[in-house]
């Protein structure tokens, strides 16, 4: 519990991947992505359940022996790529509040393709939803300037290139950029409250927990190499 409120974490991992075949049990130092996501779950004392979404059942027992519970299959109709957070953590929840018989308070989501989460980010997410009196809270990283949305272009059929937004024809300097942020994966904290009666995991009023240094997100071949690259040299 955490101050007085049942926490349910949740491991999204179906077997489908386009970009990277299986790729949550793909390792990262050694060790498959869901599995990185269980053991984390496992070092924070107050998580009354920590669980793996998945359709697949190596999937499934990988992540069970980090210390997720696999007690339920996701069923086809979510286990598709355009199926949305929001569906797969409502079934979650309803399925362990049926088997724990209990209301879970919190529900966090734990995405296996953030390999750089530690014990203390999902504590601090979760300690801000509480005293902040959020709706959710998601972890966010600072987009570097190259990325910036003021610096992007779109290209026509016809090949003509213009600014994605035309204020962007007025930077000059990096300097001139209010900074903008990506969610990076590694937590998202959120009300039973959101999730039910809101059927939202972002709520009316989301905060953010803005995570410093280098956090990889899992989507590609180079992004475990990075990854891999990174961790080794401690710098992730």
């Amino acid at each position: 519990m955490f101050e007085g409120k049942r926490v349910l974490a949740v491991v999204p991992a179906r077997g489908g991947s386009k970009g990277v075949t299986l790729k949550n049990l793909r390792p990262v130092g050694g060790v498959p992505l869901v599995a990185l996501a269980g053991k984390v779950a496992a070092q924070c004392d107050f998580i009354d359940r920590a669980v793996v979404s998945t359709d697949h059942d190596e999937i499934a027992k990988v992540a069970e022996d980090s210390g997720l519970l696999a007690p339920f299959r996701r069923p086809e109709p979510l286990s598709g790529d355009r199926i949305g957070d929001w569906d797969v953590l409502t079934h979650a929840l309803q399925e362990m509040e049926a088997r724990d018989k209990t209301t879970y308070d919190i529900v966090l989501m734990l995405q296996p393709t953030s390999p750089g989460r530690k014990p203390e980010h999902v504590r601090d997410c979760t300690a801000k939803l509480v005293s902040g009196g959020f709706d959710s809270v998601w972890t966010v990283s600072e987009t570097d300037s190259k990325g910036h949305p003021l610096k992007q272009f779109t290209i026509a059929p016809d090949d003509a290139m213009d600014y994605y937004d035309p204020a962007g024809a007025h930077i000059i300097a990096r300097q001139q950029l209010k900074p903008v942020y990506h969610r990076n994966g590694i937590c998202y904290a959120i009300t039973r409250h959101c999730l039910v009666e809101q059927k939202s995991i972002k709520g009316a009023r989301c905060g953010a927990l803005v995570i410093e240094g280098n956090v990889i997100n899992i989507d590609t071949e180079y992004d475990l190499a990075l990854a891999d690259f990174l961790i080794e040299r401690g710098l992730a």
